[in-house]
Parts: C-alpha cells; sequence; structure tokens
C-alpha cells in the first residue's frame, strides 16, 4: 500500500479522466508510474553506458566525416 499526496489540481484531472473513460483513479496512477520506471530505468541505462564510453577514451566519428574519408 502507498499513499501519495498531489494536488487539487491534479486529482481534479485525474478524477475527470477516471470518470470519462470509466476506470479507476488507481488504474491511472499505476500505468503512469509503470511508465515512469520504465523510462527512467531505461535512462539510468543509457547514463552508465554513456559515462563507460567516455571514460574509455574511444573516438567518435560522425555519418559525414565517414562519407567524406569513403569518397561517398
Amino acid at each position: 500500500m502507498l499513499a501519495v499526496r498531489i494536488s487539487k489540481e491534479l486529482e481534479t484531472r485525474l478524477d475527470r479522466l477516471a470518470k470519462s473513460a470509466d476506470r479507476s483513479k488507481s488504474y491511472y496512477v499505476k500505468k503512469a508510474l509503470e511508465k515512469f520506471l520504465e523510462e527512467e530505468e531505461e535512462r539510468q541505462i543509457a547514463q552508465k553506458a554513456y559515462e563507460a564510453f567516455v571514460k574509455s577514451g574511444k573516438k567518435v566519428h560522425s555519418f559525414e566525416d565517414v562519407m567524406k574519408e569513403n569518397g561517398l
């Protein structure tokens, strides 16, 4: 169980959406939280991969440079 305080405006919007779709407010809160967690987990994975890349010292080549170097 989790209790969360939200602004009156946000609660009004959530209530309006839930009523118009004949769904519970909990349904939308769960869906929003699932989406946020997935995106945040992916962002953290990407951040760690970027940091590892920077530490590796590998050089980056732009598409345009590769095309020029190969006469394309």
